[in-house]
C-alpha cells in the first residue's frame, strides 16, 4: 500500500504545520542572531531529535505507520530543511566566511546526528 492516497494525505497534513513552524522559528530568530542560518540550524536539530524518536517508536509499536507518516515524514520532514542548510552554507562560502561555513557544517551534522541518536535512545526505552 506504499504511496496510497491515504498515506499521501497523512504526509500532507503533517507537512503543512511543519513548514509553517519552520518559517515562524527561522523568522523569529533572525533578528536575534547575526545570521539566519542559526534558526535553520535549530529547526534541523529539533527535527533530527524528533525523527530519531519517531524511528525508534515506529520500530517498537505495531500500529505506528500512520504516525510515522504524519509526524516523521510530514511534520518533522517539512520542519527540517537540508536544501536551505546547503544554500546558507554556500552563501557563507561565497561571502568568504570559511570559518563560519565550517562551524555551521560541522555543528549541523554533528549536533544533528547526536540529537537523532538521543531521540532514538529515548524512543527505544519508552
Amino acid at each position: 500500500m506504499a504511496g496510497s492516497a491515504p498515506e499521501a494525505v497523512l504526509v500532507g497534513l503533517g507537512a503543512i504545520p511543519g513548514a509553517w513552524l519552520r518559517l515562524k522559528v527561522v523568522n523569529h530568530f533572525q533578528p536575534m542572531v547575526p545570521k539566519k542560518h542559526w534558526g535553520t540550524f535549530l529547526v534541523n536539530v529539533v527535527a533530527c531529535f524528533a525523527l530519531g524518536l519517531v524511528l525508534a517508536l515506529n520500530e517498537t509499536c505495531t500500529a505506528s505507520t500512520g504516525i510515522a507518516l504524519l509526524m516523521g515524514v510530514g511534520f518533522f520532514g517539512s520542519l527540517s530543511t537540508f536544501s536551505t542548510f546547503a544554500v546558507e552554507l554556500l552563501n557563507e562560502l561565497r561571502a568568504g566566511q570559511l570559518l563560519t561555513a565550517l562551524v555551521l557544517a560541522v555543528a549541523s551534522i554533528g549536533v544533528g546526528l547526536l540529537a537523532c541518536a538521543v531521540g532514538y535512545g529515548i524512543g527505544t526505552h519508552a
